[in-house]
């Protein structure tokens, strides 16, 4: 397998300017009340329950994923997302006070929106991080039962669209399934998991990880139906 290194100074860059493609990503999404899969389609979801911005939700809810992937994958990896994470936190919330959105046809805010998020992942992937959430645990999954991430990660997403029903209407819900789509084929037509997949963790063998790469999609910090 390939290996490549980064220094810090390239590995902050990268992240930062990752976290914006994804953060005007669902600036977008948010503009028209479309939903996405994984820990920020539950943070979405939940700004329409609860009376908290996304960004806050969206760092919240991937705290308890830092631990397992900590222990599970490797400790360059949980920093890095760690990072992504809070990068795409803070510009989601700070992007509205520098972008004014008049009008946006939801359809082109879904295609545009989605090839934005999995363009901003596929960088966070070359620089062993990701969005971390669910796609940590679907990883997890995988590695400890040999349950597929791409089908876990399938019920997730599914389930959040399903309950994002009773927030939006059915024709945003099915806008939303092509955001999906669009981030899935950016992800799945340029995203090489055995160039740039991150160490499982620091002591694992090689050997090992070869017979167990998952999905690749089990990464994308759960921002798409089909994952992982």
């Amino acid at each position: 397998m390939q290996k490549t290194k980064h220094s810090v100074i390239e590995d902050v860059f990268a992240l930062v300017s990752a976290g914006l493609f994804v953060a005007f990503g669902v600036f977008l999404f948010q503009s028209q009340d479309l939903m996405v899969g994984g820990a920020a389609g539950l943070a979405l979801l939940a700004t329409h329950a609860f009376d908290i911005n996304f960004g806050v939700l969206f760092f919240l809810i991937n705290l308890p994923f830092y631990a397992l992937a900590w222990t599970q994958i490797s400790k360059r990896f949980t920093i890095n997302t760690f990072i992504s994470v809070t990068t795409v936190s803070v510009l989601t919330e700070q992007i509205p006070s520098f972008v004014d959105i008049g009008h946006v046809n939801p359809i082109f805010a879904a295609i545009f929106g989605g090839i934005l998020i999995g363009v901003g992942m596929l960088i966070m992937f070359r620089h062993a991080s990701s969005l971390g959430g669910v796609g940590i645990m679907a990883f997890y999954l995988q590695q400890r039962f040999n349950l597929r991430a791409g089908t876990f990660q399938l019920v997730v997403d599914t389930s959040i669209l399903l309950c994002s029903l009773v927030f939006i209407s059915w024709p945003l819900v099915l806008v939303s399934i092509l955001a999906a789509f669009c981030l899935n084929m950016v992800i799945s037509l340029n995203h090489r998991p055995e160039r740039y997949f991150p160490v499982q963790s620091d002591n694992s063998v090689e050997a090992k990880q070869n017979e167990t790469t998952p999905d690749h999609n089990a990464l994308s910090g759960d921002m798409h139906p089909q994952n992982g």
